[in-house]
């Protein structure tokens, strides 16, 4: 395999599937038995999720809600995606754990970077949940921040196109791929991969991203084979 130990990122907003908002069960169940071939092949998965189909702060903010409350409102609902997910993954044989970053015992862990690896190094999924556990930092950042902590060789971030593009390729027909960039071509371009403070903590670690598309059955696999999917960004 191409890949040993992966942080994938995945967004709130796939969760939605076709709905509005919410949770589409027929896209966790399509995520969990993708992941799991994936955890089947003994490749070490973490996974990082967004809460933008429950809340999302900044949103909140906008409309007149202190930032801080608003952003803690997005970590909780980052929580019940991962939640959600782990109950899918365990639905079909994969053992999992929720790591949160905000304290909520009941429900999950506390983020423990030892235990973490640990239940890697077992072969479990590790869902972290509840961001940063601060406010005025995105998932994208969290995961970067954690993928850097568990030593994870690359971060996947699964969004609904299949690459980045020259210009939104869902708003402009004649939007051409990029097979590979390099972390300056991305800032000098402007193209937009993740948050800047995420995306300058990956530069400044080495840690390569690679932007595919989640929402094709078999991407994931194909990708950690070694197939070329999706857009490569490194050093």
């Amino acid at each position: 395999m191409q890949y040993k130990r992966i942080l994938l990122k995945l967004s709130g907003e796939a969760l939605m599937g076709e709905q509005q908002y919410g949770i589409d069960a027929n896209r966790l169940i399509e995520y969990a038995e993708d992941i799991k071939a994936v955890v089947e092949t003994g490749v070490e998965l973490a996974i990082v999720i967004g809460g933008g189909n429950i809340f999302r702060g900044l949103k909140g903010a906008s409309e007149g809600m202190d930032r801080v409350q608003g952003d803690h409102m997005g970590m909780l609902a980052t929580v019940i995606n991962s939640l959600a997910l782990q109950s899918a993954l365990e639905n079909v044989g994969v053992e999992t754990r929720v790591q949160s970053a905000i304290k909520i015992n009941e429900v999950s862990e506390p983020f423990i970077r030892r235990r973490a690896m640990r239940h890697l190094e077992k072969g479990r999924v590790v869902i972290f949940g509840g961001g940063t556990g601060n406010p005025y930092f995105t998932t994208d950042s969290a995961a970067v921040l954690r993928a850097i902590e568990i030593k994870a060789d690359v971060i996947l971030k699964g969004t609904r196109v299949d690459g980045i593009y020259t210009a939104d390729p869902e708003k402009d027909k004649s939007a051409t791929k990029f097979e590979t960039l390099s972390f300056q071509d991305v800032l000098t371009k402007g193209l937009k991969v993740m948050d800047t403070t995420a995306f300058t903590l990956s530069q400044e670690n080495e840690l390569p991203i690679v932007v595919f598309d989640m929402n094709t059955r078999g991407n994931l696999m194909k990708l950690i084979s070694g197939e070329n999917i999706g857009t490569v960004v490194n050093n």
